[in-house]
Protein backbone atom coordinates (compact mmCIF):
# COMPACT_ATOMS: atom_id res chain seq x y z
CA UNK A 1 0.00 0.00 0.00
CA UNK A 2 1.36 3.32 -1.31
CA UNK A 3 1.62 6.03 1.58
CA UNK A 4 2.67 9.50 1.34
CA UNK A 5 5.11 11.69 3.72
CA UNK A 6 4.03 15.15 3.74
CA UNK A 7 6.90 17.55 5.48
CA UNK A 8 6.97 21.26 6.08
CA UNK A 9 9.73 23.17 7.35
CA UNK A 10 9.65 26.71 9.07
CA UNK A 11 12.15 28.71 9.61
CA UNK A 12 12.33 32.45 9.21
CA UNK A 13 15.43 34.66 8.09
CA UNK A 14 16.97 37.09 10.73
CA UNK A 15 17.77 40.22 8.74
CA UNK A 16 20.90 42.16 9.74
CA UNK A 17 21.34 46.10 9.33
CA UNK A 18 23.18 48.18 7.70
CA UNK A 19 26.68 47.76 9.69
CA UNK A 20 29.56 50.31 8.50
CA UNK A 21 33.56 49.34 9.13
CA UNK A 22 33.59 52.23 11.11
CA UNK A 23 30.82 50.73 13.75
CA UNK A 24 33.35 47.79 14.76
CA UNK A 25 33.67 48.24 18.36
CA UNK A 26 31.29 50.69 18.64
CA UNK A 27 28.02 48.73 17.62
CA UNK A 28 27.14 45.51 19.07
CA UNK A 29 23.36 44.91 18.15
CA UNK A 30 23.28 43.43 14.13
CA UNK A 31 19.58 43.41 13.57
CA UNK A 32 17.06 44.83 11.82
CA UNK A 33 14.11 44.66 14.04
CA UNK A 34 11.74 46.59 12.54
CA UNK A 35 12.63 44.50 9.37
CA UNK A 36 12.45 41.03 11.09
CA UNK A 37 8.92 42.01 13.16
CA UNK A 38 7.54 43.00 9.68
CA UNK A 39 8.36 40.07 7.41
CA UNK A 40 7.33 37.35 10.21
CA UNK A 41 4.07 39.47 11.04
CA UNK A 42 3.52 39.60 7.29
CA UNK A 43 4.29 35.84 7.02
CA UNK A 44 2.15 34.72 9.21
CA UNK A 45 -0.66 36.35 8.60
CA UNK A 46 -0.25 35.31 4.83
CA UNK A 47 0.89 32.25 4.84
CA UNK A 48 1.41 30.35 8.59
CA UNK A 49 -1.81 31.01 10.40
CA UNK A 50 -3.98 29.92 7.01
CA UNK A 51 -2.15 27.03 6.31
CA UNK A 52 -2.11 25.36 10.04
CA UNK A 53 -5.40 26.41 10.01
CA UNK A 54 -6.07 24.22 7.07
CA UNK A 55 -3.97 21.50 7.75
CA UNK A 56 -5.95 21.31 11.71
CA UNK A 57 -9.54 20.94 9.48
CA UNK A 58 -7.75 18.56 7.46
CA UNK A 59 -6.85 16.42 10.48
CA UNK A 60 -10.26 16.97 12.03
CA UNK A 61 -12.54 16.02 9.27
CA UNK A 62 -10.35 12.74 8.57
CA UNK A 63 -8.95 11.89 11.72
CA UNK A 64 -5.77 9.41 12.10
CA UNK A 65 -5.89 8.94 8.61
CA UNK A 66 -4.04 12.35 8.08
CA UNK A 67 -0.84 12.59 8.98
CA UNK A 68 1.95 15.66 8.83
CA UNK A 69 5.24 16.26 9.96
CA UNK A 70 7.18 19.92 10.93
CA UNK A 71 10.31 20.85 11.87
CA UNK A 72 11.32 24.41 12.83
CA UNK A 73 14.72 26.00 13.35
CA UNK A 74 15.44 27.59 16.40
CA UNK A 75 16.11 30.85 15.66
CA UNK A 76 12.61 30.98 13.60
CA UNK A 77 11.06 29.58 17.09
CA UNK A 78 12.64 32.87 18.62
CA UNK A 79 11.34 35.37 16.07
CA UNK A 80 7.91 33.75 16.47
CA UNK A 81 8.41 33.64 20.38
CA UNK A 82 9.06 37.41 19.85
CA UNK A 83 6.24 38.46 17.09
CA UNK A 84 3.92 35.63 16.02
CA UNK A 85 3.17 33.36 19.06
CA UNK A 86 -0.31 32.45 17.87
CA UNK A 87 1.70 30.00 15.09
CA UNK A 88 3.46 28.26 17.74
CA UNK A 89 -0.21 28.28 20.02
CA UNK A 90 -1.41 26.72 16.32
CA UNK A 91 1.45 23.94 16.14
CA UNK A 92 0.72 22.70 20.31
CA UNK A 93 -2.94 22.56 19.25
CA UNK A 94 -2.04 20.22 16.42
CA UNK A 95 0.36 18.53 18.05
CA UNK A 96 -2.38 17.89 20.35
CA UNK A 97 -3.58 15.75 17.97
CA UNK A 98 -1.55 12.82 17.62
CA UNK A 99 -1.46 13.45 14.13
CA UNK A 100 2.01 15.34 13.77
CA UNK A 101 5.56 14.71 14.06
CA UNK A 102 8.43 17.36 14.94
CA UNK A 103 11.77 16.72 13.57
CA UNK A 104 14.97 18.02 14.51
CA UNK A 105 17.09 20.19 12.70
CA UNK A 106 20.31 22.94 12.91
CA UNK A 107 18.69 25.50 15.78
CA UNK A 108 20.87 27.89 13.47
CA UNK A 109 20.01 26.75 10.27
CA UNK A 110 23.05 26.83 9.82
CA UNK A 111 26.20 24.96 7.96
CA UNK A 112 27.33 23.42 10.81
CA UNK A 113 27.54 20.12 9.00
CA UNK A 114 29.95 20.94 6.17
CA UNK A 115 32.40 22.93 8.81
CA UNK A 116 32.75 21.51 12.50
CA UNK A 117 31.15 18.50 14.10
CA UNK A 118 30.93 19.46 17.72
CA UNK A 119 29.14 22.63 16.39
CA UNK A 120 26.92 20.32 14.38
CA UNK A 121 25.85 18.55 17.58
CA UNK A 122 25.49 21.18 19.49
CA UNK A 123 23.17 22.91 17.25
CA UNK A 124 21.34 19.87 16.77
CA UNK A 125 20.63 19.12 20.26
CA UNK A 126 20.15 22.26 20.85
CA UNK A 127 16.93 22.53 18.59
CA UNK A 128 15.87 19.12 19.81
CA UNK A 129 16.06 19.99 23.83
CA UNK A 130 13.93 23.30 22.04
CA UNK A 131 11.28 20.95 20.31
CA UNK A 132 10.90 18.84 23.02
CA UNK A 133 9.88 22.02 25.69
CA UNK A 134 7.62 22.87 23.19
CA UNK A 135 5.92 19.57 22.16
CA UNK A 136 6.56 17.37 24.98
CA UNK A 137 8.74 14.58 23.17
CA UNK A 138 12.29 14.72 21.87
CA UNK A 139 13.08 14.05 17.50
CA UNK A 140 14.29 10.89 16.58
CA UNK A 141 14.44 11.87 13.03
CA UNK A 142 16.35 14.71 11.36
CA UNK A 143 16.04 17.18 9.04
CA UNK A 144 19.32 19.27 8.14
CA UNK A 145 19.29 22.97 6.84
CA UNK A 146 18.18 22.37 3.35
CA UNK A 147 18.50 18.69 3.12
CA UNK A 148 22.00 18.72 3.32
CA UNK A 149 23.64 15.58 3.37
CA UNK A 150 26.07 13.53 2.59
CA UNK A 151 27.72 10.14 3.94
CA UNK A 152 29.82 11.94 6.26
CA UNK A 153 26.73 14.03 7.88
CA UNK A 154 24.72 10.69 7.94
CA UNK A 155 27.36 9.17 10.08
CA UNK A 156 27.32 12.46 12.48
CA UNK A 157 23.71 12.08 12.57
CA UNK A 158 23.72 8.40 13.48
CA UNK A 159 26.15 9.24 15.99
CA UNK A 160 23.69 11.49 17.59
CA UNK A 161 21.01 8.76 18.07
CA UNK A 162 18.84 9.94 15.08
CA UNK A 163 16.71 6.74 13.46
CA UNK A 164 16.82 8.28 10.24
CA UNK A 165 17.02 11.54 8.14
CA UNK A 166 15.07 13.31 5.18
CA UNK A 167 16.99 14.11 2.22
CA UNK A 168 17.09 14.86 -1.83
CA UNK A 169 16.02 12.85 -3.99
CA UNK A 170 19.01 14.41 -6.21
CA UNK A 171 19.03 12.66 -10.09
CA UNK A 172 23.01 12.58 -9.58
CA UNK A 173 22.59 10.68 -7.15
CA UNK A 174 20.10 7.86 -7.65
CA UNK A 175 20.73 7.64 -10.96
CA UNK A 176 18.56 4.65 -11.84
CA UNK A 177 17.19 4.24 -8.32
CA UNK A 178 13.84 5.65 -7.62
CA UNK A 179 13.48 7.87 -4.34
CA UNK A 180 9.90 6.10 -3.38
CA UNK A 181 11.72 3.42 -1.56
CA UNK A 182 13.71 3.80 2.07
CA UNK A 183 17.10 3.48 1.94
CA UNK A 184 20.02 3.72 4.23
CA UNK A 185 23.38 5.80 5.27
CA UNK A 186 26.18 4.34 3.58
CA UNK A 187 28.51 5.02 6.96
CA UNK A 188 26.06 3.86 9.33
CA UNK A 189 23.81 1.62 7.75
CA UNK A 190 21.21 1.71 10.82
CA UNK A 191 20.28 4.80 9.53
CA UNK A 192 17.55 5.21 7.57
CA UNK A 193 16.47 7.65 4.92
CA UNK A 194 13.53 9.36 2.89
CA UNK A 195 14.42 10.95 -0.06
CA UNK A 196 12.44 13.59 -1.59
CA UNK A 197 10.30 13.57 -4.58
CA UNK A 198 11.50 16.31 -6.52
CA UNK A 199 8.90 16.65 -9.15
CA UNK A 200 6.17 16.09 -6.90
CA UNK A 201 7.26 18.50 -4.30
CA UNK A 202 8.20 21.20 -6.88
CA UNK A 203 4.69 20.91 -8.61
CA UNK A 204 2.96 22.39 -5.27
CA UNK A 205 5.66 24.26 -4.10
CA UNK A 206 7.24 26.12 -7.13
CA UNK A 207 4.38 25.60 -10.31
CA UNK A 208 1.26 25.30 -8.61
CA UNK A 209 0.44 29.06 -9.79
CA UNK A 210 2.24 29.13 -12.85
CA UNK A 211 0.07 28.84 -16.20
CA UNK A 212 3.04 28.83 -18.41
CA UNK A 213 3.39 25.28 -16.92
CA UNK A 214 2.25 22.05 -18.71
CA UNK A 215 0.59 20.85 -15.85
CA UNK A 216 -1.72 23.90 -14.97
CA UNK A 217 -3.52 24.02 -13.51
CA UNK A 218 -3.30 21.24 -11.46
CA UNK A 219 -6.12 19.43 -9.40
CA UNK A 220 -5.85 17.17 -6.45
CA UNK A 221 -7.57 14.59 -8.37
CA UNK A 222 -4.91 14.22 -10.84
CA UNK A 223 -2.28 14.59 -8.34
CA UNK A 224 -3.06 11.77 -6.17
CA UNK A 225 -3.80 9.56 -9.59
CA UNK A 226 -0.08 10.27 -10.85
CA UNK A 227 0.92 8.66 -7.60
CA UNK A 228 -1.56 5.60 -7.46
CA UNK A 229 0.11 5.18 -11.22
CA UNK A 230 3.11 4.61 -9.70
CA UNK A 231 4.55 1.34 -10.00
CA UNK A 232 3.23 -0.84 -6.71
CA UNK A 233 6.85 -1.87 -5.24
CA UNK A 234 7.04 1.98 -4.94
CA UNK A 235 4.97 2.58 -1.75
CA UNK A 236 6.92 5.89 -0.24
CA UNK A 237 6.18 9.03 -1.70
CA UNK A 238 7.61 11.71 0.02
CA UNK A 239 6.73 15.53 -0.63
CA UNK A 240 8.41 17.82 1.31
CA UNK A 241 8.53 21.70 0.83
CA UNK A 242 8.50 24.93 3.37
CA UNK A 243 5.66 25.52 4.92
CA UNK A 244 5.95 29.57 3.68
CA UNK A 245 4.84 28.05 -0.23
CA UNK A 246 1.13 27.70 1.00
CA UNK A 247 0.22 31.37 0.69
CA UNK A 248 4.11 32.97 -0.51
CA UNK A 249 5.42 31.45 -2.81
CA UNK A 250 2.10 30.22 -4.19
CA UNK A 251 -0.78 32.99 -3.25
CA UNK A 252 -4.37 31.98 -1.45
CA UNK A 253 -6.12 33.69 -4.30
CA UNK A 254 -4.76 30.27 -6.24
CA UNK A 255 -6.56 28.06 -4.18
CA UNK A 256 -3.61 26.15 -3.36
CA UNK A 257 -5.13 25.60 0.36
CA UNK A 258 -8.31 24.11 -1.45
CA UNK A 259 -6.34 22.03 -3.12
CA UNK A 260 -4.13 20.83 -0.26
CA UNK A 261 -7.54 19.78 1.40
CA UNK A 262 -8.76 17.85 -1.43
CA UNK A 263 -5.50 15.86 -1.24
CA UNK A 264 -6.86 13.23 1.58
CA UNK A 265 -10.57 12.51 0.57
CA UNK A 266 -8.63 11.35 -3.08
CA UNK A 267 -6.01 9.76 -1.76
CA UNK A 268 -8.40 7.59 0.60
CA UNK A 269 -10.42 6.83 -3.09
CA UNK A 270 -6.98 5.17 -4.14
CA UNK A 271 -5.96 3.10 -1.03
CA UNK A 272 -2.94 5.92 -0.36
CA UNK A 273 -2.48 6.51 2.94
CA UNK A 274 -0.51 9.53 5.09
CA UNK A 275 1.74 8.36 7.33
CA UNK A 276 4.63 10.54 9.41
CA UNK A 277 8.57 10.07 8.43
CA UNK A 278 9.09 7.87 12.25
CA UNK A 279 6.30 5.57 11.16
CA UNK A 280 7.29 4.83 7.81
CA UNK A 281 11.18 4.16 9.19
CA UNK A 282 9.71 1.72 11.67
CA UNK A 283 7.54 -0.08 9.69
CA UNK A 284 9.54 -0.64 6.44
CA UNK A 285 12.93 -1.99 5.78
CA UNK A 286 15.96 -0.36 3.32
CA UNK A 287 16.08 -1.37 0.18
CA UNK A 288 19.53 -0.59 -0.78
CA UNK A 289 22.49 1.59 0.65
CA UNK A 290 22.58 5.09 -0.64
CA UNK A 291 26.18 6.25 -1.11
CA UNK A 292 26.35 10.05 -1.20
CA UNK A 293 29.97 10.89 -1.16
CA UNK A 294 29.83 14.23 -2.35
CA UNK A 295 27.42 17.35 -0.36
CA UNK A 296 23.61 17.25 -1.64
CA UNK A 297 20.95 19.88 -0.85
CA UNK A 298 17.24 20.75 -2.39
CA UNK A 299 18.70 24.18 -3.72
CA UNK A 300 19.03 25.19 -7.21
CA UNK A 301 19.35 22.75 -10.19
CA UNK A 302 23.11 21.29 -9.02
CA UNK A 303 21.36 20.31 -5.96
CA UNK A 304 24.64 20.75 -4.09
CA UNK A 305 26.20 23.24 -1.47
CA UNK A 306 27.29 26.18 -4.35
CA UNK A 307 24.81 28.49 -3.46
CA UNK A 308 25.84 29.14 -0.54
CA UNK A 309 30.04 27.90 -1.09
CA UNK A 310 30.16 28.40 -4.43
CA UNK A 311 32.33 31.76 -4.88
CA UNK A 312 35.64 32.78 -3.06
CA UNK A 313 33.81 35.79 -0.87
CA UNK A 314 31.52 33.43 0.37
CA UNK A 315 33.93 30.28 1.38
CA UNK A 316 36.11 33.35 3.15
CA UNK A 317 33.02 34.28 4.86
CA UNK A 318 32.32 30.60 6.06
CA UNK A 319 35.91 30.07 6.53
CA UNK A 320 36.42 32.77 8.74
CA UNK A 321 33.06 32.62 11.09
CA UNK A 322 33.89 28.84 11.33
CA UNK A 323 38.01 29.63 12.28
CA UNK A 324 36.40 31.06 16.28
CA UNK A 325 33.71 27.71 16.13
CA UNK A 326 35.34 26.03 18.71
CA UNK A 327 36.75 29.01 20.53
CA UNK A 328 32.76 30.36 20.83
CA UNK A 329 31.86 26.43 22.23
CA UNK A 330 34.36 26.81 24.42
CA UNK A 331 33.45 30.13 26.28
CA UNK A 332 30.03 29.25 26.35
CA UNK A 333 28.77 33.05 26.44
CA UNK A 334 24.85 33.45 26.15
CA UNK A 335 25.25 36.49 24.25
CA UNK A 336 28.19 35.64 21.72
CA UNK A 337 26.16 32.04 21.64
CA UNK A 338 22.87 34.04 20.28
CA UNK A 339 24.98 36.28 18.06
CA UNK A 340 26.55 33.37 16.36
CA UNK A 341 23.07 31.03 16.02
CA UNK A 342 21.87 34.19 13.99
CA UNK A 343 25.47 34.54 12.07
CA UNK A 344 25.50 31.07 11.08
CA UNK A 345 21.96 31.24 9.47
CA UNK A 346 22.76 29.65 5.83
CA UNK A 347 20.55 33.06 3.56
CA UNK A 348 23.43 35.09 4.98
CA UNK A 349 25.88 33.35 2.27
CA UNK A 350 22.85 32.99 0.18
CA UNK A 351 22.85 36.55 -0.23
CA UNK A 352 26.23 36.48 -1.75
CA UNK A 353 25.76 34.13 -4.48
CA UNK A 354 26.60 34.71 -7.94
CA UNK A 355 24.60 32.29 -9.51
CA UNK A 356 22.03 32.51 -11.65
CA UNK A 357 18.42 30.62 -9.89
CA UNK A 358 14.91 30.09 -11.63
CA UNK A 359 14.06 30.66 -8.66
CA UNK A 360 13.86 34.15 -7.34
CA UNK A 361 16.13 35.60 -4.53
CA UNK A 362 15.02 38.71 -2.63
CA UNK A 363 18.53 39.80 -1.37
CA UNK A 364 16.96 42.64 1.48
CA UNK A 365 19.11 45.68 2.05
CA UNK A 366 22.03 44.38 -0.51
CA UNK A 367 22.42 45.57 -3.80
CA UNK A 368 24.34 42.54 -4.93
CA UNK A 369 26.46 39.66 -3.48
CA UNK A 370 29.41 42.06 -2.86
CA UNK A 371 27.41 44.02 -0.38
CA UNK A 372 26.09 41.14 0.87
CA UNK A 373 29.93 40.05 1.44
CA UNK A 374 30.99 43.75 3.08
CA UNK A 375 28.47 44.22 5.22
CA UNK A 376 28.67 40.22 7.05
CA UNK A 377 32.41 40.81 6.93
CA UNK A 378 31.69 43.67 8.98
CA UNK A 379 29.78 42.15 11.60
CA UNK A 380 31.71 39.18 11.72
CA UNK A 381 34.88 41.71 11.84
CA UNK A 382 33.00 43.07 14.92
CA UNK A 383 31.87 39.62 16.86
CA UNK A 384 34.94 37.69 16.53
CA UNK A 385 36.84 40.92 18.36
CA UNK A 386 34.47 40.15 21.23
CA UNK A 387 34.78 36.28 21.12
CA UNK A 388 38.37 36.58 21.19
CA UNK A 389 37.82 39.72 24.07
CA UNK A 390 36.81 37.44 26.53
CA UNK A 391 39.95 35.33 27.07
CA UNK A 392 43.36 35.99 25.86
CA UNK A 393 43.96 35.82 22.52
CA UNK A 394 47.55 34.36 23.11
CA UNK A 395 45.87 31.27 24.47
CA UNK A 396 44.97 28.65 21.78
CA UNK A 397 41.66 26.44 21.93
CA UNK A 398 43.78 23.77 23.52
CA UNK A 399 45.04 25.39 26.40
CA UNK A 400 41.44 27.53 27.03
CA UNK A 401 39.75 24.27 27.11
CA UNK A 402 41.65 22.52 29.34
CA UNK A 403 42.08 25.94 31.34
CA UNK A 404 38.19 26.17 31.26
CA UNK A 405 37.61 22.45 31.97
CA UNK A 406 39.76 22.56 35.16
CA UNK A 407 38.34 25.84 36.28
CA UNK A 408 34.41 24.18 35.32
CA UNK A 409 35.72 21.06 37.34
CA UNK A 410 36.95 23.03 40.80
CA UNK A 411 33.53 24.69 40.31
CA UNK A 412 31.56 21.63 40.40
CA UNK A 413 33.83 20.16 43.47
CA UNK A 414 33.04 23.19 45.02
CA UNK A 415 28.95 23.28 44.32
CA UNK A 416 29.82 19.10 45.35
CA UNK A 417 31.23 20.23 48.69
CA UNK A 418 28.71 23.01 49.14
CA UNK A 419 26.03 20.57 48.59
CA UNK A 420 28.01 17.45 51.16
CA UNK A 421 28.17 21.36 53.63
CA UNK A 422 24.57 21.57 54.01
CA UNK A 423 23.47 18.19 53.93
CA UNK A 424 25.87 17.59 57.21
CA UNK A 425 24.19 20.76 58.39
CA UNK A 426 21.01 19.11 58.37
CA UNK A 427 22.19 16.18 59.70
CA UNK A 428 24.22 17.84 62.33
CA UNK A 429 20.88 19.76 62.94
CA UNK A 430 19.43 16.64 63.02
CA UNK A 431 21.46 14.76 65.15
CA UNK A 432 21.11 17.93 67.34
CA UNK A 433 17.70 17.84 67.39
CA UNK A 434 17.52 14.43 68.56
CA UNK A 435 20.37 14.70 71.34
CA UNK A 436 18.13 18.19 72.74
CA UNK A 437 14.75 15.20 72.66
CA UNK A 438 16.87 12.98 74.35
CA UNK A 439 17.94 15.05 76.95
CA UNK A 440 14.76 16.17 78.12
CA UNK A 441 13.50 12.50 78.51
CA UNK A 442 16.43 11.36 80.51
CA UNK A 443 15.88 15.09 82.53
CA UNK A 444 12.17 14.52 83.60
CA UNK A 445 12.40 11.56 85.69
CA UNK A 446 15.61 13.33 88.04
CA UNK A 447 13.38 16.17 88.16
CA UNK A 448 10.65 14.20 89.61
CA UNK A 449 13.08 12.80 92.22
CA UNK A 450 14.89 16.09 93.13
CA UNK A 451 11.98 17.89 94.19
CA UNK A 452 10.60 17.16 97.66
CA UNK A 453 7.62 14.19 97.73
CA UNK A 454 4.72 15.58 99.19
CA UNK A 455 3.78 14.58 102.74
CA UNK A 456 0.49 13.48 103.79
CA UNK A 457 -1.54 15.74 106.24
CA UNK A 458 -1.45 14.40 109.74
CA UNK A 459 -4.42 12.88 110.74
CA UNK A 460 -5.91 14.63 113.51
CA UNK A 461 -5.60 12.46 116.28
CA UNK A 462 -8.75 11.62 118.08
CA UNK A 463 -9.13 13.21 121.57
CA UNK A 464 -7.98 11.23 124.48
CA UNK A 465 -10.94 10.57 126.51
CA UNK A 466 -9.23 11.45 130.06
CA UNK A 467 -9.24 8.59 132.93
CA UNK A 468 -11.59 9.43 135.65
CA UNK A 469 -10.06 11.14 138.39
CA UNK A 470 -10.47 9.23 141.89
CA UNK A 471 -12.14 11.35 144.36
CA UNK A 472 -10.42 12.49 147.22
CA UNK A 473 -12.03 10.26 150.57
CA UNK A 474 -14.62 12.88 151.83
CA UNK A 475 -13.49 13.67 155.72
CA UNK A 476 -15.84 11.94 157.83
CA UNK A 477 -18.41 14.71 159.63
CA UNK A 478 -17.34 14.80 163.20
CA UNK A 479 -19.22 12.71 165.83
CA UNK A 480 -22.02 14.55 167.82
Amino acid sequence: MKTICLYFEIHQIIHLKRYRFFDIGTDHYYYDDYENERSITDIAERSYMPALTAIQEMIRENGNYFKVAFSLSGTGIEQLEMHAPQVLEKLQQLNETGCVEFLAEPYSHGLSSLANEECFAADVNKQAKKIEEYFGKKPTVLRNSSLIYSDDIGAQAAALGFKGMLTEGAKHVLGWKSPHYVYNCAMAPNLKLLLRDVELSDDISLRFNNSDWDGYPLFADAYISRIAALPQEEQVINIFMELLALGIAQPLSSNILEFLKALPACAKEKGITFSTPSEIMDKMKSVDTLNVPDTLSWVDEERDVSCWLGNPMQREAFNKLYSVADRVRIANDPRINQDWDYLQASNNFRFMTTKPSNVGLDRGIYSSPFDAFTNYMNILGDFINRVNALYPVDIDNEELESLLTTIKNQGDEIEMKDKEIVRLQAKVEKMQDAENALKEKLEKPKEEKKAPAKKAAPKKAAPKKEAPKAEAPKAEEPKK
